[in-house]
């Protein structure tokens, strides 16, 4: 072989370990976000100021109206509803009678992504003098939800109460097309999100 044809083959193999590398990278990072998505929600007992959800699902609001019927905090919190529903229609949606917490749950209209459901509830927290919360949303929205809280109110104490949607499939997400849809979607937020105060990209 020629001292020509060498060099052609090492740069050759160069550039396909380039073009490889970022297609690893990526490949391993899906299976670590995949890996960290939350299996269940941890019952660990402990009180917060308040409950936060997330809308974006039935089964949120139901875990949140159950938390605060059990006691786990005095408020709730529902970021992202849409303009016009009050708490009694969410209550009936719910097919929950107000009962004693109509008075405990506020409402938030403002909000159109997680990174704006992270500003809504800063301002509300702030009015209300909340320190501790329990986040309340699917489990593979959990790891971008966080960040964007921590990110929004860097001194509160965060509690993760992640929600099983029914139609996830957690255990084999990559044999499922609506389960690997859902990952590789989430994945793609993740990290955008991650990248935003670098890129300074407009909110």
């Amino acid at each position: 072989m020629t001292d020509a044809a060498r060099r052609g083959g090492f740069w050759l193999r160069l550039f396909g370990l380039l073009l490889a590398a970022p297609m690893l990278a990526y490949g391993g990072g899906l299976v670590w976000f995949a890996e960290s998505i939350p299996r269940a929600a941890r019952d660990d007992g402990e009180t917060t100021d308040a409950i936060v959800v997330l809308t974006g699902g039935a089964a949120r609001l139901a875990t949140g109206l159950d938390l605060l019927r059990g006691g786990r905090a005095r408020k709730l919190f529902v970021s992202g509803v849409y303009r016009g529903v009050d708490v009694q229609e969410l209550l009936r949606a719910q097919r929950q009678s107000p009962g004693a917490v109509e008075c405990c749950i506020e409402l938030g209209y403002s909000a159109e992504s997680t990174e704006g459901n992270a500003a809504e509830t800063r301002g509300w927290a702030e009015r209300e003098g909340v320190r501790t919360l329990r986040l309340v949303t699917a489990s593979y929205h959990m790891p971008r939800s966080l960040i964007e809280f921590r990110r929004a109110m860097p001194g509160m104490r965060i509690l993760p109460h992640p929600v099983m949607p029914e139609a996830f499939r957690r255990e084999d997400w990559w044999a499922w097309p609506g389960s690997l849809r859902l990952v590789v979607g989430e994945y793609h937020k993740l990290i955008a999100a991650l990248l935003r105060p670098y890129l300074g990209s407009p909110r």
